[in-house]
C-alpha cells in the first residue's frame, strides 16, 4: 500500500517529534541515536546534547544500575520491557518520576539493532497513555490505520494533554499569521505570560492529583475570562499564556488586571477551598520582525519582575527599558537557555610538572558561547549562576563533559593518556547534599579512575562553613578523587583547619605569582606557601605563570606544578590534543 501525500514516514516523524511523551532510539548499550522534542524539553537539555549520550546518564545511580543490569538484558532476551519505574534527572538537577517502556528490533544485514524507548511522566501517564500508545502503535504497525493515527498525533502534538489547551507548538501555529502581518488592521499582538504564585506548595502539600485539578480549573477560568479572539495556552507546569491583538499596551494590561481578579476567586480542590494568585508579564509587539518567542521572552522577563515586586500583580515590559533588574533577568534567561541548548564550552589549560617539564594534567575551565557577545569567561556568568541556582546543572554538565573528554583521550596515545583532570567546584556545589552521588555517577558512567579527577574548591568557600566543608570533602575523598584548595592566600583560612582538611594540593593565587622576582614580599609569600604545603605533605601549584623568570623562581623554591600563559592559554579540546601530542616527546609546546 502506497502512503498518501502527507501520510508518509517523514510526515509521521514530524508529528512524532512533537508527541507529548518522551521518545528515544538507542543502541544496545543505551547510547541515544534519536530523541524527540518533547523529551528534550522535558529534561531541559538540547537534542544535540542528548544525542550520543547514554540514557542511563540521565538517571540517579540506582536507576542506572537497574537499566544496565535488568532492562538491557531483558531487551536482548524478550525484546521488550514494560513500565519500569525510574527517575529522570533534568538539566537543572530536578528529578521526575517516570515510567519507561522499551522494545528492541534485532540487527539485520542492513542495519544494527535498535531500542525504541517511550517515557511517560508518572503522574501524567493516566491522562494520555491509552490514546498516545494506540496512536503510536497504529502509526508504526498498521498502514491502514496510519491516517487516523496521524490525525490523533496531530491533535496531541498541538495540545496540552491535561487541560486541552494549545501547547507551545499549538500557540505558535495559531499566532504566526499575526506576526507575519496576515491579518490587516487586527492591531498589535500582545502576550500575557501567567505564572501561578506558590503552586509548588499545592503539589507538595496536597499531591500531584490536586495540583492537576487546580491547573485544569485555572485553565477553564482563563479560557472563560479571555473568551473571544484570545488564544489561551499552557506552556508547561503552572505557566500559561494568553495572546490577543490590541490597540496598544493599555488594553493588554487591562486584560491582565481582569485575569488577576478572576484567579483570586477561591476554588474548590479536593474538598478544600484554595485561594490562588498569579504574576503576569505583558509584552506588546513593537516591530514587524518580532517573533512569538521574542514576545514570550519579554513577557517572561516582566513576569519575573512582577514576582520580585511582591507577586499577585502584572508588569509591562518596555522594549527600550534598561532597568538593572530587567537586564539581570534577561541575562539569567539567556544563561538558562544557553545551558539547555548546549551553548557551554569547556577549554583546558595544561598543568606542568616543574621537575620534569612534562604535562601532568589539565584544568577544565567553562566558557559560554553567548549568541551576541561571543565567548564569555566564567567571571561573566558564574556569580549569576550561583545566585540563581543554575550552578548545579552547569557544574554537573562541566564535570560530565570533562570526564567524557577524559574517556575520549584515554586511548589516543601518550599525549592524552593518564592525565589528571581538575574541575572547579563552587561554594553552592560544595553544600549540595547530592554532590557526592553526582560525582560518583559521573565517574562510573565513564569508568574513569577517581584518582585522575581533582576537584578544586576556593579557600573562601571552604572557610564559609568549615564543619560542613570537612564533611563534604571527606565524603569526596572516600570516592578516591583528589582535592585542591584554589586561590590560596586570598582568604582567611586557619592552619588548624587546613591541617584537618583531606587536601592534596594548594594552588597559590596568581596575584602573588605576578610579583615574583620584582616584589620581595610576594616572593616571601610564595616561598612560605610552598613550604607550608610540603610541611603538611601536599603539592604546591602556582597559577597565572606568564614568564620564564617566574618558572625559574618557582623551580628554585621547589614548587611542584605550574600553569599559565607561559605554557599555554586555555584551549578547546581539539587544539589542546594537538598541544599535548606535540609536547609529549620533550619540552612543553607554547600556545
Amino acid at each position: 500500500m502506497t502512503a498518501k501525500p502527507g501520510q508518509g514516514p517523514a510526515h509521521f516523524e514530524a508529528l512524532f517529534n512533537q508527541a507529548p511523551c518522551g521518545y528515544l532510539v538507542t543502541d544496545d548499550g543505551g547510547r541515544i541515536t534519536a530523541v524527540n522534542d518533547t523529551f528534550a524539553s522535558w529534561t531541559g537539555y538540547s537534542r544535540s546534547h542528548l544525542l550520543g549520550s547514554r540514557l542511563q546518564s540521565l538517571m540517579p545511580v540506582g536507576d542506572q544500575i537497574l537499566y544496565s543490569t535488568h532492562c538491557i538484558p531483558q531487551l536482548g532476551i524478550n525484546g521488550a520491557v514494560s513500565e519500569i519505574a525510574v527517575e529522570i534527572i533534568g538539566a537543572e538537577g530536578e528529578r521526575r518520576a517516570a515510567l519507561l517502556s522499551a522494545s528492541r528490533s534485532p540487527a539485520s544485514d542492513a542495519k544494527p539493532a535498535v531500542v525504541r524507548v517511550i517515557i511517560f511522566s508518572a503522574h501524567e501517564r493516566r491522562i494520555y497513555e491509552k490514546e498516545l500508545v494506540a496512536a503510536l502503535r497504529a502509526a508504526e504497525e498498521s498502514e491502514s490505520r496510519r491516517a487516523e493515527a496521524e490525525k490523533e498525533l496531530q491533535h496531541l502534538a498541538l495540545h496540552d494533554a491535561l487541560t486541552g489547551l494549545p501547547n507551545r507548538a499549538g500557540l505558535k501555529s495559531e499566532l504566526d499569521q499575526h506576526l507575519a502581518g496576515g491579518i490587516a488592521g487586527a492591531g498589535r499582538l500582545a502576550v500575557l505570560f501567567i505564572d501561578l504564585d506558590h503552586f509548588k506548595a499545592v503539589n507538595d502539600s496536597l499531591g500531584h492529583a490536586a495540583g492537576d485539578e487546580l491547573l485544569v480549573a485555572v485553565a477553564q477560568r482563563l479560557a472563560s475570562a479571555a473568551a473571544g479572539t484570545s488564544t489561551v495556552a499552557r506552556l508547561s507546569g503552572d505557566e500559561f499564556v494568553v495572546a490577543d491583538t490590541f490597540a496598544g499596551p493599555t488594553e493588554a494590561t487591562g486584560l491582565a488586571a481582569g485575569l488577576l481578579e478572576v484567579l483570586r476567586t477561591p476554588m474548590q480542590i479536593e474538598g478544600l477551598e484554595i485561594v490562588t494568585s498569579a504574576s503576569i508579564g505583558v509584552a506588546v509587539a513593537e516591530a514587524a520582525g518580532e517573533t512569538l518567542e521574542d514576545l514570550i521572552r519579554r513577557a517572561d522577563i516582566a513576569m519575573y519582575r512582577a514576582k520580585e515586586l511582591g507577586r499577585s500583580r502584572w508588569e509591562l515590559h518596555e522594549p527600550a527599558e534598561s532597568d538593572p533588574t530587567v537586564d539581570r533577568l534577561r541575562a539569567l534567561g539567556e544563561l538558562r537557555r544557553g545551558i539547555r541548548e548546549g551553548a557551554l564550552r569547556v577549554h583546558y589549560q595544561p598543568r606542568i610538572d616543574l621537575r620534569t617539564g612534562r604535562t601532568s594534567g589539565v584544568e577544565a575551565l567553562v566558557r559560554w558561547q553567548h549568541p551576541t557577545r561571543g565567548l564569555l569567561p566564567p567571571s561573566e556568568f558564574i556569580t549569576m549562576a550561583e545566585e540563581s541556582g543554575l550552578v548545579r546543572p552547569l557544574g554537573a554538565w562541566v564535570l560530565g563533559e570533562t570526564l567524557r573528554q577524559a574517556d575520549n583521550w584515554r586511548g589516543e596515545g601518550p599525549g592524552g593518556a593518564s592525565l589528571e583532570f581538575a574541575v572547579n567546584l563552587s561554594a553552592r556545589q560544595l553544600n549540595d547534599p547530592e554532590l557526592v552521588l553526582m560525582v560518583e555517577a559521573a565517574l562510573r558512567l565513564r569508568s574513569i579512575d577517581p584518582a585522575l579527577l581533582l576537584l578544586e574548591i576556593t579557600e573562601t568557600a571552604l572557610m564559609a562553613d568549615p564543619a560542613a566543608a570537612l564533611k563534604s570533602l571527606t565524603a569526596l575523598k572516600d570516592l578516591g578523587v583528589g582535592l585542591a584548595v584554589d586561590d590560596f592566600g586570598t582568604g582567611y583560612s586557619s592552619l588548624t583547619y587546613l591541617k584537618k582538611f583531606p587536601i592534596d594540593e594548594l594552588k597559590i593565587d596568581r596575584s602573588f605569582i605576578n610579583g615574583l622576582g620584582s616584589d620581595s614580599g610576594d616572593s616571601a609569600i610564595v616561598g612560605s606557601c610552598i613550604d607550608l604545603a610540603h610541611a603538611v605533605g601536599i603539592r604546591a601549584v602556582a597559577e597565572g605563570v606568564e614568564t620564564l623568570a617566574q618558572v625559574q623562581a618557582l623551580t628554585a623554591m621547589g614548587c611542584d606544578l605550574a600553569q599559565g600563559f607561559h605554557f599555554a592559554r586555555p584551549l578547546p579540546a581539539p587544539l589542546l590534543k594537538e598541544w599535548l601530542d606535540a609536547s609529549a616527546g620533550g619540552e612543553p609546546a607554547r600556545a
